[in-house]
């Protein structure tokens, strides 16, 4: 998915990790674009925290009926020094990208494409799509594979039925299941779907540091209240996160977790890169139509020009010590 705010913020994000209660991120409204734009709910960057692990970005959204917003339409955009990882709970995504791979997301399905050194993709949901409900997320990559080939994954993990709850890993190792997908920085992401006043003490790896987004009903993340589309993050260091569901129907989360990214990055737009001037030079490239990020073929439209860039440098931005 991209990021298409006309004047989006500048950040140089830096993952550090501090013994302090679980943060409530609470989400803000983006629109996707159109007069009848399908809007998102962005948890990730903020300013309160930027990354957990390395992900970057997180955009949820839906149940959203198409007849009324006209669905999702995102014409060919650009990329370069991270993944987007697509997971849906409702609906379908057509998805043509610049490697060639033209590709269906579907609700319990891992889409994984690597921008690295540069691609540029288009999403659409399907004609046959009522309901579209679903999260975009983005995982930066490390300096030493930012410039990685470009690539598409696809993985269906299976169901782990647990006491009240079931749990499906599409990244890293959660319950005794590991994701077949590989990652550049260690990561976790998984479904998890509480029954009503289940509870849960999941074994997770302490260096890690997570977060907790609640797609549906109510949950609490180490004892702290969250509601729908809120992020809970808790830092390093503990062996096991509780969660419970004190709501009277099932309640879906999404688990991500990572250790702390350990590397400044500057992220614009679509970019996620290391300096100001090297931001620039993607943009410029992408207006130039560069060969950096290719073409998509079979969109039947115009490709999304990047939005101007802020008068002033780049400044940084970064979570909490």
């Amino acid at each position: 998915m991209s990021n298409v705010e006309a004047t989006p913020a500048e950040l140089v994000c830096g993952s550090t990790a501090g013994h302090h209660p679980v943060e409530v991120l609470t989400p803000r409204d983006v629109p996707l674009g159109g007069p009848r734009a399908m809007s998102v709910r962005r948890t990730l960057p903020q300013r309160e925290r930027t990354m957990i692990g390395a992900w970057c970005f997180a955009d949820h959204y839906g149940p959203d009926d198409v007849s009324e917003t006209g669905g999702m339409d995102v014409a060919p955009h650009p990329h370069t020094g991270l993944q987007t990882a697509s997971w849906l709970f409702t609906g379908e995504i057509e998805h043509r990208d610049s490697l060639g791979v033209h590709a269906l997301v579907r609700p319990g399905e891992l889409n994984l494409m690597t921008g690295g050194s540069g691609i540029c993709h288009s999403e659409v949901s399907t004609p046959t799509t009522t309901t579209l409900h679903g999260v975009q997320l983005w995982i930066a990559l490390p300096d030493a594979d930012r410039d990685a080939p470009r690539a598409f994954q696809h993985h269906v993990p299976s169901p782990i039925p647990l006491e009240g709850a079931v749990v499906r890993v599409f990244l890293g190792t959660l319950c005794g299941d590991t994701s077949p997908v590989p990652t550049h920085t260690p990561l976790l992401g998984a479904e998890l779907v509480l029954d009503k006043d289940a509870r849960l003490a999941l074994d997770v790896d302490p260096t890690f540091e997570h977060g907790v987004l609640v797609d549906q009903g109510s949950a609490t993340l180490n004892g702290t209240p969250l509601k729908r589309g809120e992020l809970g993050y808790a830092p390093t260091g503990p062996t096991k996160l509780h969660l419970h569901n004190p709501g009277d129907d099932p309640a879906r989360l999404v688990l991500l977790g990572g250790t702390p990214f350990g590397e400044e990055i500057v992220m614009w737009w679509n970019f996620v890169g290391r300096t100001h001037e090297e931001i620039v030079r993607f943009r410029d490239e992408w207006q130039a139509e560069s060969d950096r990020f290719g073409r998509v073929e079979g969109y039947p439209g115009n490709r999304l020009p990047a939005p101007p860039l802020p008068t002033g440098r780049l400044r940084p931005r970064g979570n909490p010590h």
